[in-house]
């Protein structure tokens, strides 16, 4: 399923000038965060701060490991981005510009399946209503798998047998 994308007021690149200059200690909006934020909202792909600074050189976007690691700390911080942690693995999504939405993750493949649910989100509300709690966020990822390693797992036990 692909998410499509939801109108929002500002520009990620707008949005995170914003942020940047609300900090307690405000900070300066650099070429090299342009570069970045531009990169990682010109598409919606899960990614991890190596894939992205990979993509970054082959782009030829001139942006230093240390800024990449700070700046995305800094999106998850200012609503642009939110972490998935996947075992010792964590992985960056929008939550800018993007519906609220759930994930599948298979265990086989790593493959991510991005879903929603009406029902979830009602879930959800109604439980925080019964303990009177305001909920802000919420992270859901389900672990499992796929149909294609359902089926290979399927077919390697035939072969087997």
């Amino acid at each position: 399923m692909s998410l499509p994308a939801v109108a929002v007021s500002q520009s990620p690149e707008d949005r995170f000038r914003e942020y940047l200059a609300s900090r307690p200690k405000p900070q300066r909006f650099t070429e090299q965060q342009r570069e970045l934020v531009e990169h990682v909202f010109a598409q919606h792909s899960h990614f991890d701060a190596e894939q992205l600074i990979e993509e970054l050189g082959k782009a030829g976007r001139n942006v230093s490991r240390a800024t990449v690691y700070r700046t995305l700390t800094k999106l998850v911080d200012a609503g642009l981005l939110r972490k998935i942690e996947l075992g010792p693995k964590t992985l960056f999504d929008h939550d800018y510009g993007y519906p609220w939405h759930e994930h599948l993750v298979c265990e086989g493949c790593n493959t991510i399946i991005e879903f929603q649910h009406p029902g979830i989100e009602a879930a959800l509300n109604d439980i925080a209503a019964q303990h009177q709690f305001r909920a802000e966020a919420h992270t859901l990822i389900v672990r499992g798998i796929c149909a294609s390693c359902s089926a290979a797992r399927a077919n390697r036990r035939r072969m087997v047998m």
